[in-house]
């Protein structure tokens, strides 16, 4: 259950990352609420995954999807560049996030 946790934990970053953009520095109202209640259940998720994971391992696993989830979100939603070296690193990314879970 506790990497169910874990996933949740970092879907929820990738929810809250996306908002805050939205947001556009705290100040529209709606994408402000989606981020502070995003971070709260992504840390809180956290949270309870940590009860059975390590922290180095989960810590690590959290912020790569996070970070992968949101690299990806913003090429397809937000126009951000696409390259090979990016699709290469975003990989990497992700490669190391299943590393890690197979390390475990």
């Amino acid at each position: 259950m506790s990497w169910l946790y874990l996933l949740g934990a970092g879907l929820f970053e990738i929810v809250w990352a996306l908002a805050l953009k939205e947001s556009h520095g705290f100040s529209k109202l709606w994408p402000s609420v989606v981020t502070v209640v995003g971070m709260v259940f992504s840390v809180w998720l956290l949270a309870l995954a940590l009860k059975q994971l390590p922290i180095g391992t989960a810590y690590a696993i959290w912020t790569g999807i996070g970070a992968a989830g949101t690299v990806a979100a913003g090429m397809c939603f937000f126009g951000e560049p696409v390259s090979v070296l990016r699709i290469v690193s975003l990989l990497a990314v992700i490669g190391g996030i299943i590393g890690l879970k197979l390390a475990h």
